[in-house]
């Protein structure tokens, strides 16, 4: 049977029977790809450590009609991410990005610009990116990568400059000033404006100096959280676990 292969990345993996497991792969030029990894379970098995979640690997898979899992033949490790996520707060992070990815991305589509997303932040925090930074990395691009981003520099009402800050409208397809704010409950900070061009210009970066405060990193967080929560229609399991962490 003709096996076919895909560049990707781990998102999770489950036990099912006795000796398989389940592996969930984000693949560059496939999207989400679900597949059964045969006795990957036993002790000494063919796959060793490339399908431990988050690993960047090329899997090999034959597929049959009408069968939604296809069969994972083989799996090639090409980069690890394990002791990046020996940190529990990180590996918290980390499930919370592959929560998104598998949520939106699409099933054996193309997704090249969120594939290089997530393989760039792993590679930041791998080289000793801040943890907060990536996070707000990740949640920015993710939203504009999904055009899920409206427009926050200026007030959806009146149209004045945000300069100050403002507030998520009930839509969320924009914000408003306090003047025009009928709800003020998900606050816009002044400065998110200044972060989301630092995202469009530059990688996210590895170790050094943070190029924000962390106040604002915290605050634009939250805002863009409410706008992923919105969009998803309920709040990611995985971000749930890490507000109460």
């Amino acid at each position: 049977m003709p096996t076919d292969q895909a560049e990707a990345i781990v998102l999770r993996t489950s036990a099912i029977g006795d000796q398989d497991k389940l592996a969930v792969f984000f693949c560059r030029e496939k999207g989400i790809v679900r597949g059964a990894a045969k006795g990957a379970r036993k002790f000494g098995n063919r796959f060793g450590s490339s399908l431990e979640p988050l690993s960047y690997v090329r899997v090999f898979y034959y597929e049959k009609e009408r069968r939604e899992l296809v069969t994972v033949s083989g799996c090639d490790l090409l980069e690890s991410f394990f002791e990046v996520q020996a940190e529990p707060a990180t590996a918290f992070l980390l499930t919370y990005f592959a929560e998104l990815v598998e949520e939106f991305a699409p099933a054996r589509a193309r997704e090249d610009v969120l594939f290089r997303l997530l393989l760039s932040v792993l590679r930041g925090l791998k080289a000793g990116g801040d943890r907060e930074l990536a996070g707000a990395y990740f949640e920015a691009w993710f939203l504009q990568a999904n055009g899920l981003l409206p427009d926050l520099a200026a007030c959806r009402r009146c149209g004045k400059a945000l300069a100050g800050g403002g507030w998520l409208a009930p839509a969320k397809d924009g914000a408003c000033c306090p003047d025009c704010a009928t709800v003020q409950k998900e606050k816009v900070p002044a400065g998110i404006q200044e972060f989301l061009r630092w995202v469009r210009k530059n990688p996210p970066p590895g170790s050094g100096p943070a190029p924000f405060p962390p106040d604002l990193t915290a605050a634009v967080r939250r805002a863009l959280q409410a706008l992923i929560v919105y969009h998803m229609e309920r709040e990611p399991r995985s971000l749930h676990f890490l507000k109460t962490k």
